[in-house]
């Protein structure tokens, strides 16, 4: 898997994003992606091939053994579904797999079921599942491996009454805002994000934008002492409690993205600002901006204390599903503080970079007419001042949070691996409990949450359980 540059940054923004933060008081680290750094901004690289290639783990562990002619072994069954786990007759051991095609999915080279008929996979040794926190749980309670009381709801016989699966979900909880800039057109990627440069020009003329995410820069910020004693007493407890004598824990993960398009999640908010004061346009999840040129800052929260669930309603793979979205659900209210200062902090860190030219009104709050808080085309710099926000603005604020927040497609935690009476649903060894020949492996298992992007974390438990399986089967291991 290789980790690089790509093939472009944008210099000129990426200076200007580091000047600002250590304005901000986050000095540049030279690797936050180390295990340790921790309260600074930082030069990114990403799951980029030095020739613009995006890596996976599709494109970079399973095709080459597909291709090399040398795993006759190795079958790939796409656009299938699982169902649930096949146990024996005492439901003590899995013995395969039962899944479903996927009927939506019609080509003249597969002959798709016309009906959800259900085929079977045996399995001698062991099943793996890997459908992640959302998939993994489903499949385990349609497999009667649960809470006794989901199952019981949704018709599924007990099998195991194992409360922790689907429950403990988490996620980053993310919020974007934007800000126009200074910057030239090859400078962001909002010509590849509004559409207004094709693919296929983008192709033909060989730009090097094509092997770009867009970031440059991150960071991984907290609070000052001073800071953290003007928020609320929840918030106070929780740094004392978790973060004070933590210091290469985050509180948030910064992400500055250059361009403002259908990747990026712009919310739509109203109040007594009109859209024609904040934009001649209105957006959406999949917004389309005036022409120009943006910066977006996503603020994820890095370990929330909100949690969720996911449970099915039925015994059926296309019967509802029950999720409760882990966002500002905790009863302290110290998530939601997270995220205000976070959107107060990040602005000011914005407006002291050279290339700030004003907010994009639409993706930030509608303050009250008159607050000092509303969005405006400047001024910036180092002397700039800080906004100084009223018990109005900080109401938008709230409920622009509330109405914007969504996920950093994250999630974890929904069938964790700890002891069984601490809510654990897998082992040390992925096993899951009462159950032999079955293991998880994906990020369900994770317990608690990382200040990171969860794929290098899904690498690593992937790596894991190849190993610690290559290890029972008498395989021998790598680590």
């Amino acid at each position: 898997m290789h980790v690089s540059d790509g093939t472009y940054r944008s210099k000129r923004a990426e200076d200007a994003l580091i000047a600002g933060g250590v304005l901000a008081g986050y000095p540049e680290i030279k690797d936050l992606q180390d295990l340790d750094s921790n309260n600074g901004v930082s030069r990114w690289s990403r799951w980029v091939s030095p020739d613009g290639r995006r890596q996976d783990t599709a494109s970079r562990y399973l095709h080459p053994l597909l291709q090399d002619g040398a795993h006759e072994n190795l079958h790939v069954l796409v656009q299938h579904k699982v169902l649930k786990v096949l146990l024996d007759e005492q439901g003590k051991r899995a013995v395969g797999v039962e899944f479903v095609a996927n009927p939506n999915w019609p080509t003249a080279a597969e002959k798709v079921p016309e009906s959800e008929e259900t085929l079977t996979v045996r399995a001698r040794k062991l099943v793996v599942l890997c459908a992640g926190a959302f998939g993994s749980p489903l499949i385990l309670q349609r497999s009667g491996i649960g809470p006794t009381n989901v199952l019981c709801r949704a018709g599924v016989e007990t099998v195991l009454d194992l409360p922790g699966v689907g429950a403990n979900l988490q996620d980053h909880a993310f919020v974007v805002t934007a800000f126009k800039t200074n910057l030239e057109p090859h400078e962001t990627a909002d010509d590849l994000f509004t559409g207004r440069l094709t693919l296929e020009d983008a192709l033909a003329k060989g730009d090097k934008r094509l092997g770009w995410n867009g970031i440059d820069v991150t960071g991984k910020v907290r609070p000052t002492e001073g800071e953290v004693a003007a928020l609320s007493p929840a918030f106070q407890a929780a740094w004392a409690r978790d973060f004070k004598d933590n210091p290469n824990k985050p509180l948030l993960l910064a992400i500055f993205i250059l361009g403002c398009g259908s990747p990026i999640p712009c919310p739509q908010t109203d109040g007594e600002q009109t859209r024609a004061d904040r934009d001649s346009s209105s957006f959406g999840i999949n917004p389309t901006p005036p022409p120009g040129q943006y910066l977006s800052v996503g603020m994820g929260i890095a370990y929330p204390y909100a949690r969720g669930h996911i449970r099915i309603t039925g015994p059926g793979i296309n019967d509802a599903i029950d999720h409760d979205t882990p966002f500002y659900s905790d009863a302290a209210g110290v998530d939601l503080a997270t995220h205000a200062w976070a959107y107060k902090k990040l602005r000011e860190l914005v407006r002291r970079t050279a290339i700030y030219g004003g907010e994009l009104a639409a993706t930030h709050p509608a303050f009250p007419v008159g607050s000092a808080a509303r969005p405006s085309d400047g001024p910036a710099g180092c002397e700039v001042e800080d906004i100084v926000y009223s018990a109005d603005d900080d109401a938008a604020l709230e409920a622009f949070l509330r109405a914007g927040v969504g996920t950093l497609w994250h999630s974890l935690g929904s069938a964790k691996m700890a002891p069984r009476e601490a809510g654990g649903a897998v082992n040390a060894a992925l096993d899951v409990y009462g159950v032999a020949g079955l293991k998880v492996a994906d990020m369900s298992i994770a317990p608690e949450n990382v200040g990171a992007n969860t794929a290098g974390t899904a690498l690593v438990i992937g790596e894991k359980a190849a190993d610690i399986i290559a290890g029972e089967l008498g395989l021998g291991t790598k680590y």
